[in-house]
């Protein structure tokens, strides 16, 4: 009762400053700015309590008769309709919660936080959730939801992104959107969240999450094994063979898809590589011969990559495959080299430091010297394994198995008094290797 005076003397205030029934049908206040202040006060305090159904009449007065009164006309109006749809299941709540969104366009469209691609992006995903999976109902809720990522672009809603994918999921499993439709939609999502993480790290868990939903709902769709890849793309390249745009995008798409070994793969990367010799043509063949296996041609593209290629964190992972190649023909200088450059070009990444300790240990048996020469190889071995984990922790599980494995061959204490070597003092590793350690002993 308190609430109910304490409103009504706020609307015979307003009456006296404004004049009730004063206002014309173009002023925000309606034709009777007291009812509407008095509606628009009971509803607000019937919302605040989760009363949606007694908020209902006031409510409708002012969204049918003062349809510019507040903002919060809208965003309270879908609480109401959401609301009163969960509890009745009755379809006309949702007609209504899309009136709702249409009439904040038409009044508040052009506002800068929340405008109409923002509007249309809540809309579509409302009638996702609540209206029934039925294709052609699917259908809309995606269109409506397209066009608000059309619009919004990056700053579209990570959720709306999330939603999208999962309509386009459904439709392409009932037969309702073609697989290259719901292709388009992977790729170009993956790169909006991709680009919302650097915009907007405050959301960096929320968009994490839309990503990871994205990226099982593209394989839930059927359309993301190799095969079917291959099967889509076949033809409309070898129709469009000098298309670049397409050509990107199978390329993005079978990378994504680690299809590298396939027929399709090594067709559009030659060609790509004919029409467009870059950095990342030359790195896509790179990688279709280290799929087969064919390492001195991969060597060849990785290095004609490198040389192309300016971007530093790319060509760090460059380095570090080719390092990672050579590692296993045992050219251990040249992969050892590689490996520093990729850490030039991306100092606080751990993996390099792995290689390099991993090629010192692969060359301790052959190291020129004494028995106790060859074991003092270990100790920079463990110095890389250890320097890893310190720049990049999550290289620290590997870093530890591998300290743990190569510090057994670390020498002897009573061998190491037998060549005068101390724990802890400073110790020279020659040769190739020539790098300053400390002495570590076993009992």
């Amino acid at each position: 009762m308190k609430t109910r005076l304490t409103i009504l003397t706020a609307v015979l205030m307003l009456s006296t400053m404004f004049g009730v029934n004063a206002q014309t049908k173009e002023s925000k206040y309606g034709v009777d700015s007291a009812k509407t202040v008095l509606n628009a006060s009971l509803y607000s305090e019937m919302v605040k309590q989760k009363n949606y159904k007694d908020a209902l009449p006031n409510w409708r007065y002012v969204f049918n008769n003062a349809p510019k009164f507040q903002r919060s006309t809208y965003s309270k109006g879908v609480d109401i309709m959401r609301s009163m749809f969960v509890s009745t299941k009755n379809p006309k709540y949702i007609d209504t919660l899309m009136m709702v969104y249409d009439q904040r366009i038409k009044y508040y469209g052009s506002n800068r936080k929340y405008p109409t691609g923002w509007i249309l992006g809540r809309k579509g995903g409302d009638f996702f959730t609540y209206s029934k999976k039925e294709p052609v109902l699917i259908k809309k809720a995606y269109d409506i939801m397209k066009k608000s990522i059309e619009i919004q672009g990056v700053d579209s809603e990570a959720a709306v992104v999330n939603k999208t994918m999962e309509a386009g999921k459904l439709l392409v499993l009932a037969g309702k959107l073609s697989p290259e439709a719901v292709i388009d939609d992977y790729l170009s999502f993956m790169d909006l969240l991709k680009n919302q993480m650097e915009k907007y790290p405050k959301k960096v868990t929320n968009i994490k999450a839309a990503i990871v939903n994205v990226e099982n709902d593209f394989f839930a769709a059927g359309v993301a094994d190799c095969e079917t890849l291959s099967n889509i793309f076949t033809p409309k390249f070898e129709a469009n063979p000098d298309d670049m745009v397409l050509i990107n995008k199978i390329m993005k798409m079978l990378n994504r898809q680690e299809c590298e070994d396939g027929a399709l793969y090594a067709k559009v990367a030659e060609q790509k590589y004919k029409l467009e010799p870059s950095a990342d043509a030359a790195h896509n063949l790179a990688k279709m011969f280290i799929k087969k296996k064919q390492f001195s041609k991969s060597k060849e593209y990785l290095s004609k990559s490198i040389g192309l290629e300016e971007d530093a964190e790319v060509k760090a992972d460059l380095h570090f495959k080719l390092a990672s190649i050579l590692l296993m023909e045992h050219n251990l200088v040249a992969s050892r080299n590689n490996a520093l450059a990729a850490i030039k070009n991306k100092p606080n990444w751990g993996q390099p430091y792995l290689l390099i300790g991993k090629c010192y240990a692969a060359g301790s048996k052959e190291f020129p010297g004494k028995m106790h020469e060859k074991q003092a190889v270990y100790w920079v071995a463990v110095d890389k394994f250890m320097k890893a984990k310190s720049v990049d922790p999550e290289c620290a599980e590997e870093a530890n198995k591998l300290i743990q494995t190569y510090s057994k061959y670390f020498p002897a204490k009573e061998e190491a008094f037998m060549q005068g070597l101390k724990e802890g003092e400073t110790y020279k590793v020659g040769d190739w290797i020539n790098e300053t350690t400390k002495i570590r002993l076993n009992e």
